[in-house]
This record gives structure tokens, C-alpha cells and sequence, in this order.
């Protein structure tokens, strides 16, 4: 079973891949109602990198909800309109009602915006499956739809760029 999301945001396609590494802004995806935690001692990498399988404690508004394992890979597709780089994690539910299923397979594509540079084209993928992979795919999909918004609310907040703004503070002082 599928879930998708496209989206058009309000920021560069380079800023939105920065954003999928971020732990943080990840997390922030998802909140306040789904919350993630690291199982590991050094805790959350500051960036994702591929190769990294990092077990997650998730909570619903506050209360643990289960275990996940989050492993992280990613590639470039080059089209004719530029490339595309898919983030993709295609860890596991560990415990709680997700655990469940058998397939979980989220993928993340960035690239330009048709027609604006200045903006990304975001295209989302969740792939489950399981025996209760019907009874769970409306609860995610609502999810989904929440991250959309939340996606959408954010982007803009990606956008910041430290090495240009100190390159337009060089260039106003001289």
C-alpha cells in the first residue's frame, strides 16, 4: 500500500535536502504529536548519512507509541528538467502498533520546481505492507496529510543560508 505526497515549497531544492538530513528538522515535521527520540547513547546524528541505522523511541502527544529503526540511504536520478536526490529510509517499526508491518519503505525526492528555481518540488513516498497494513494505511495517511502541512508551514524556514549571507555581509562592508 501506498502513500503519497507532492508538494511545491517555498524554498531551493538545495535547502530542502539540507532539511531531510536534519534530525531536527525531521522531528519537526512531526510535531507536537508524534515525538523522536534516540536508543543510542551519542543520541541523533546532527546530519543523516547514508549507511547510518539509528533505533528511535516515537511517542503520540507524549506517550511512547513504539520502536523504530531508521536506516538511511539516498541517490540522484538525472532528468532532462535536473537531477533529483532521493532521500530513503527504509528501516523498520521494532515494537508498538507499526511493528506490525513487514514493509516500510519512505522515500523523499527533491529537485527543482517546473518553471522556479527558487522552489522545490517534493514528492513523498510511504510504502507498507503486512497483515495490518489496510487497517493502519487511513491512520498514516492522515499523518501524511499532517506532515504535508507541516512541510509546507516549514519550508520556508529552510531557506536560511549562512555562506550567502556572510558572502552579502562581506560584500556590504566593502
Amino acid at each position: 500500500m501506498r502513500i503519497l505526497l507532492k508538494l511545491v515549497i517555498d524554498c531551493d531544492a538545495d535547502a530542502a535536502w539540507r532539511a531531510l538530513h536534519s534530525p531536527r528538522a525531521v522531528a519537526e515535521l512531526y510535531g507536537p504529536a508524534l515525538g523522536l527520540e534516540p536508543l543510542v547513547p551519542d543520541g541523533l546524528p546532527t546530519s543523516w548519512s547514508p549507511g547510518d541505522d539509528v533505533p528511535v523511541q516515537l511517542s503520540a502527544f507524549g506517550v511512547p507509541s513504539g520502536r523504530q529503526l531508521i536506516h538511511v540511504s539516498e541517490r540522484v536520478i538525472d532528468e532532462p528538467a535536473g537531477p533529483v536526490r532521493i532521500f530513503r529510509d527504509s528501516g523498520i517499526p521494532l515494537t508498538g502498533p507499526l511493528a506490525s508491518l513487514d514493509v516500510w519503505d519512505h522515500q523523499m525526492a527533491v529537485s527543482p520546481a517546473p518553471g522556479d528555481p527558487s522552489k522545490t518540488l517534493w514528492r513523498d513516498r510511504l510504502v507498507i505492507g503486512g497483515p495490518t497494513a489496510p487497517a493502519l494505511w487511513p491512520v498514516l495517511w492522515g499523518m501524511w496529510q499532517w506532515r504535508g502541512a507541516r512541510i509546507r508551514a516549514l519550508a520556508p524556514t529552510w531557506a536560511h543560508d549562512p555562506a550567502a549571507d556572510a558572502d552579502a555581509d562581506a560584500d556590504v562592508a566593502t
